[in-house]
């Protein structure tokens, strides 16, 4: 029977160090890493056969929410319930062992609403460390299906400086292995409501919005909050998921940074509890 791959792996290492009296020492046990492993996304809807659609790396788990949350975020389906009709591990026989839980298949109840022919075809491959891999140019990577602009309330800068650790505190995987970055969607008043983690900073964020899209939510909320910097691709999701705002524990960039103005996103970042910065909104 075939394993399903799991959030961490665990590996035999030697470390270095030194004692107190200044001596090198090594010692030998088990550490742990965080999961990496390709993700191999296909779409189809009636009517239509499956086609790959993307490939990323992710750590295992929460795959489904993951293809859900992505499908989202690309503006391939709305907010209407029931938009994304299913989402399972596929089957096909010619699939090897290996391939057998890192291939899903999202099924949409219609036709995407934006052509997959440009940016979702076949070539598509996303990596762990970048969510706009093979935008042909500027212009198209600025391209965001945005619903429409956040009207609730947004988190005050007294709840925006709470919230990084609020996030670190539900860091089960980091805590094994140092090496996941994680997402949060929170409330106004930095209520937690879904956490997840991933290798990649953008699947973290795929794997919240999808959580709520597959409970029949709207993946729209007061705040995002994500552990690393605030990179262009992750103000592109929150933008596309019609959220209020995006809280960095890192820097922005330049582009994430007109991206949030330009849709009136509230950016913050450099966040920690006595300081953070707004850059937008």
């Amino acid at each position: 029977m075939t394993r399903r791959p799991g959030p961490t792996v665990r590996t035999r290492v030697v470390e270095h160090l030194l004692d107190d009296s200044g001596d090198e020492v090594t010692r030998r046990h088990e550490d742990r890493l965080v999961g990496e492993e390709p993700l191999e996304l296909r779409l189809t809807w009636p009517g239509a056969a499956p086609r790959r659609a993307w490939v990323t790396m992710r750590t295992p788990g929460h795959d489904f929410e993951l293809a859900a949350g992505w499908v989202r975020h690309e503006g391939l389906v709305d907010d209407t319930p029931g938009a994304v009709a299913g989402v399972a591990y596929c089957t096909d026989a010619d699939l090897t062992e290996e391939q057998a839980y890192n291939t899903v298949t999202v099924t949409l109840a219609a036709p995407p609403l934006r052509d997959l022919a440009h940016r979702h075809e076949a070539s598509s491959a996303g990596s762990s460390a970048c969510g706009v891999c093979g935008a042909d140019s500027l212009a198209d990577a600025l391209s965001v299906a945005a619903p429409g602009g956040w009207t609730g309330p947004l988190p005050a800068p007294e709840v925006v400086r709470s919230l990084p650790d609020r996030l670190r505190a539900a860091q089960a995987v980091f805590d094994r292995t140092g090496g996941s970055h994680a997402a949060a969607l929170c409330t106004a008043d930095g209520q937690v409501l879904v956490v997840r983690e991933d290798v990649g900073r953008h699947n973290a964020v795929d794997k919240v919005a999808g959580a709520r899209v597959l409970a029949g939510l709207s993946p729209a909320e007061a705040c995002l909050v994500v552990s690393g910097r605030a990179g262009f691709e992750l103000v592109q999701k929150a933008v596309a998921a019609g959220t209020g705002s995006l809280v960095a524990v890192g820097a922005p960039t330049s582009l994430s940074v007109r991206l949030a103005a330009e849709h009136g996103l509230a950016l913050w970042a450099f966040t920690r509890p006595d300081r953070v910065v707004r850059y937008a909104g």
